[in-house]
């Protein structure tokens, strides 16, 4: 899949968060790094359809992406997205969560929307899951519940915002290899995170992000191996500080 970030500015209440932010590359799954508050979650939120630049364009495959409501929900349908925590409808349960987009963004019947979900709980591993209430579930299995959810949708482009980020390194490994797995099959996806273990062995780009641009890019053999700016140098100096 192709993007490109064409002078893409995003401001809140007068304070910029986004400065010109311009990237163009091919890619199958792509990892933003960076420290907090950078933007990462701002741009990957502008890249899914979610909110809209203050300025600037953005393309998939040659295509504008334009940030009008009506154009938005058709583009919408094709991203799927997975939120940090809290992602689930608590007072559903988990086969429900899935379900509920099938039914009412893609006007499937419940007992077809039911049977495709049980599907994927089935593939993943969640079936004794499917009749939980979100509180009933640990961490891990609410995340992987939000990607089969997502993935329910047969997104072209899977979009996921540090979704490892409250969860022990046990729930991580589980969410981790559920991803590495979709991945393997062909699906695009772009994930801000902080596990510079799984950009780098599971994303073939990486951007890193800092002051509300992109400061570097490239390929993640190189981009932890050997960065080429001092910001990089130093974000992951101090990242991996204290990793074996």
């Amino acid at each position: 899949m192709k993007i490109v970030l064409n002078k893409i500015c995003k401001s809140f209440a007068g304070k910029s968060v986004l400065k010109n932010v311009c990237y163009e590359d091919d890619f199958k799954a792509l990892a933003i790094i960076g420290p907090s508050g950078a933007g990462k979650s701002t741009l990957l939120r502008i890249i899914g359809g979610l909110l809209p630049p203050t300025s600037g364009e953005l393309y998939l495959d040659g295509v504008k992406i334009n940030f009008t409501e009506k154009e938005l929900l058709s583009y919408r349908r094709t991203i799927g997205f997975v939120f940090q925590t809290k992602g689930l409808f608590e007072h559903l349960t988990a086969l429900e969560n899935v379900m509920l987009p099938l039914i009412h963004s893609l006007q499937l019947e419940k007992t077809e929307a039911e049977e495709r979900a049980k599907q994927l709980f089935a593939r993943f591993g969640l079936e004794r899951e499917g009749y939980k209430y979100p509180h009933q579930l640990s961490g891990g299995q609410q995340q992987r519940i939000q990607i089969a959810r997502a993935v329910a949708m047969k997104p072209k482009l899977l979009l996921l915002d540090e979704p490892t980020s409250a969860l022990d390194p046990e729930l991580t490994a589980e969410v981790l290899d559920m991803l590495g797995e979709l991945q393997a099959e062909g699906l695009k996806t772009i994930i801000v995170t902080h596990e510079m273990g799984f950009a780098k062995r599971a994303c073939e780009k990486v951007i890193f992000v800092a002051g509300g641009t992109i400061v570097e890019s490239g390929d993640s053999a190189q981009i932890f191996t050997a960065p080429q700016t001092k910001a990089l140098q130093a974000f992951l100096n101090k990242v991996l500080e204290w990793r074996p």
